[in-house]
């Protein structure tokens, strides 16, 4: 399995011009697979979109998205509102936890740990030796490598019931997780953050 994650940059002012095109062509595309959700951004680089899809195959992926287009409803037609895509195959981890079938909170951290290349079979090994117990704090809704996109880098997404929770769970994680954060700054190139929301029509009730 991997996931597919797409994020979209979008003029000032349209996210929700963007999530309700998306929410209309989103009954069809959702025969074919699931959806793991759609985010709108809140804190970082505003202004932007992310849905992830799982796929079991490259083949599966392009059967349904073939499927989906003879609907004539996917892709919604969003294309006057944005300005920029990109997209990322990201490799789950082996410490990855069960894909979520329900909403795990209300805000959705996305962090980028883009490392030096040929570093993150160590990096693997270390988020993996500290993970059960960070993990006991507060939930991973996923976390793995790019293969296809921009390249080395480790997306790890966390999920939380507000702000307030994210500070005070991640202080715990800190005092009481041995070996949390794990050492891998020694390989690192940049971090990004990005604090997110699920849009209303994600498949989370």
């Amino acid at each position: 399995m991997f996931l597919e994650m797409r994020t979209y940059v979008l003029k000032p002012g349209m996210t929700n011009n963007f999530v309700e095109r998306f929410a209309e062509g989103l009954t069809a595309r959702l025969q074919f697979s699931k959806l793991l959700g759609l985010f709108c951004s809140e804190v970082g680089g505003l202004n932007r979109v992310t849905h992830v899809w799982p796929y079991e195959s490259f083949a599966d992926r392009e059967r349904i998205g073939a499927e989906a287009r003879k609907t004539g409803k996917w892709p919604p037609k969003t294309q006057e509102f944005i300005v920029t895509q990109e997209n990322k195959i990201i490799q789950l981890a082996p410490f990855s936890p069960p894909l979520p079938e329900k909403k795990l909170g209300e805000l959705y951290e996305f962090r980028t740990y883009t490392y030096q290349p040929g570093s993150m079979p160590t990096v693997f090994e270390r988020f993996g030796k500290v993970i059960p117990a960070r993990t006991k704090i507060s939930p991973l809704v996923f976390a793995g490598q790019t293969m296809i996109g921009p390249l080395n880098q480790y997306i790890h997404v966390w999920a939380y019931k507000d702000a307030g929770e994210r500070a005070r769970l991640r202080a715990e994680a800190s005092k009481t997780v041995e070996g949390w954060p794990p050492a891998t700054r020694e390989f690192l190139v940049m971090q990004e953050n990005t604090i997110m929301t699920p849009a209303p029509c994600a498949p989370f009730k």
